[in-house]
């Protein structure tokens, strides 16, 4: 049996999927619109989960 564990994602990550700078990555998270931790060293990381499901909303065709 083997679990999945999720990646975190280190800001760069992030600015690189959505194209955007890596400050850019940390305002969204300081104005709440993306999840974010701190880790042990004060680094801030993402959800894997969050990112990618936020991405899959962000260029999802919006239906009439």
């Amino acid at each position: 049996m083997t679990t999945s564990i999720p990646v975190p994602l280190t800001p760069a990550e992030v600015a690189a999927l959505f194209r955007v700078d890596p400050k850019t990555v940390t305002r969204w998270a300081q104005d709440g619109k993306l999840p974010s931790f701190r880790t042990p060293g004060g680094h801030r990381r993402y959800p894997s989960s969050e990112v990618y499901s936020l991405r899959t909303a962000s260029v999802t065709p919006a239906t009439d």
